[in-house]
């Protein structure tokens, strides 16, 4: 079955019984189940914080969208990641990272470092040679990247990360926030876990906060879910509703948006006050062929570096059509400057270290009209 067909019939295949006919998935908006009214169901559920018909339904959906065995749908994208951590390493461990990773990410592992020795180390994964060598060096538990990376709008090869994972006997996750099921599924690339904040282009309107863990081993699935339970970090059965609706149109609206982003980046790459533009979606980039092999879409957020800070605090400043927002993905055009917002919590050397500078402003492409979007800009930069 096409993702497509999935999505727009998500009631017909949410495997939760229904027996009012909803056209939609039907929110359960209760903390308890009275357990009497209940027997002879093939499920049983007493607790809203351990399971939840409205969220289960959309569990359900996640997993089969990404061909998984199952999945854990939380109240924050982080947490979803926490849950990760949880799931897969203990005091002392060590975590190789993407080190052009998502602020939140930095900061969450930062926090484990200081509160459960939590080791963590950060490289390149485009130099697979390195990055084996420093495997041997050390006795790792886990590597979690994103492709793309955010916001350098790295693609990695994920199918060669999980053959080299697999080679040592470690557990591979993929942060696939950007790109979404819609245009890869990383389990399919050999991941062991595909985790994302559905905050962004899976919900696509703004209105929530969320994550979701997917997992293609039954048995990790199920010590998930347990921890889920336990720690407390279950999405309530309101935010798994405003996550389901934009599900039948997640498709659809991130192909406008690539459309739309490219056409922008394209605009960008010509204009005095813009340095480099960083899209997989334009030939000169330098992962360009990878993206295409191994994105269906490519995800409407792009990287710019500007000729100097004034200039993109000016692009910032004097736009109408993009809002200073944090997070991207959703119907309306955004920007931020990393440095400032979403990646605050990278030291100074970090930054560097990936390249960001306080002159580098990350875009999130909505729905908005194209030309009003690049007429919005040009007039910001005037």
């Amino acid at each position: 079955m096409k993702l497509e067909t999935l999505l727009a019939n998500i009631v017909h295949y949410c495997d939760v019984p229904d027996d009012k006919g909803s056209s939609h998935i039907p929110i359960y908006n209760t903390a308890t189940f009275d357990l009497k009214r209940q027997q002879g169901n093939e499920k049983i559920y007493d607790y809203s914080r351990s399971d939840n018909p409205t969220r289960n339904a959309v569990e359900t959906i996640f997993s089969k969208a990404e061909s998984g065995a199952g999945c854990t749908c939380t109240n924050t994208g982080v947490s979803a990641l926490a849950l990760l951590f949880d799931a897969t390493l203990r005091a002392g461990d060590s975590v190789l990272v993407e080190k052009d990773c998502y602020g939140g990410t930095y900061r969450l592992l930062s926090v484990l470092k200081e509160k459960n020795n939590i080791q963590t180390r950060y490289v390149d994964f485009l130099n697979l040679d390195e990055v084996e060598q420093i495997i041997t060096q050390g006795d790792f538990k886990l590597i979690l990247c994103e492709s793309p990376t955010n916001p350098g709008m790295k693609i990695l090869d994920l199918a060669a990360i999980a053959a080299l994972a697999k080679k040592y006997g470690i557990l591979f996750a993929v942060d696939n926030s950007l790109a979404t099921f819609a245009s890869q599924k990383p389990l399919s690339f050999g991941a062991d876990f595909s985790v994302f904040s559905t905050t962004k282009f899976v919900s696509g309107h703004g209105s929530v906060t969320a994550g979701a863990l997917v997992s293609k081993d039954p048995s990790m699935v199920k010590k998930i879910k347990y921890l889920s339970n336990a720690e407390g970090r279950a999405q309530s059965p309101f935010d798994a509703f405003l996550v389901s609706l934009g599900l039948p149109t997640l498709p659809y609206r991130m192909r406008i948006q690539e459309q739309s982003a490219l056409k922008i980046a394209m605009f960008l790459k010509t204009h005095p006050a813009v340095v480099q533009v960083k899209f997989p979606g334009l030939p000169d980039h330098p992962q360009y062929e990878l993206a295409k092999r191994q994105m269906l879409i490519i995800p409407a957020v792009l990287t710019l570096n500007l000729v100097s800070k004034a200039k993109a605090e000016q692009l910032i400043r004097n736009t109408n059509l993009f809002g200073e927002k944090a997070s991207f993905g959703t119907s309306d055009s955004r920007m931020e400057i990393p440095s400032k917002m979403s990646h605050a919590s990278f030291s100074e050397a970090d930054l560097a270290e990936i390249g960001l500078t306080k002159s580098t402003v990350r875009i999130s492409v909505g729905l908005e009209d194209t030309l009003d979007l690049i007429d919005d800009i040009t007039n910001a930069l005037t």
